[in-house]
């Protein structure tokens, strides 16, 4: 599979709130990756999708920590080559650390780029 249709793939899954399998499509996006500062963005990725996943099974250690690593890998990563509304989600991450709820946002989504 192409690195570009993994991202989407992932996407894909993470806008359904199946969070757990877009984190295991982009762990191969990952893998795949050779940009160290792309790779750092990609791991911001897959920590929010396990960080929700967290938060959907009630564990907020875990969601306050990966959702934390997160905004922290997203921010330092190269987000601008994803395509994806970065900035955005990092501050929908940042409002909902704010104020963990008992069950994931339904609103909460990663935009395209137009």
């Amino acid at each position: 599979m192409l690195v570009s249709d993994l991202l989407s793939e992932g996407l894909l899954l993470f806008n359904e709130g199946r969070f757990y399998d877009a984190h295991e499509v982009w762990e191969d996006l990952w893998r795949a990756t050779t940009d160290p500062s792309l790779k750092t963005c990609y791991q911001g990725l897959i920590q929010a999708a396990v960080g929700m996943h967290h938060l959907g099974r009630r564990n907020e250690t875990g969601a306050r920590s990966q959702l934390g690593k997160s905004i922290r890998n997203l921010q330092a990563g190269n987000a601008a080559q994803t395509g994806l509304d970065i900035e955005s989600f990092i501050r929908d991450l940042t409002k909902l650390l704010s104020g963990i709820p008992e069950e994931p946002p339904r609103t909460l989504r990663i935009a395209r780029l137009q």
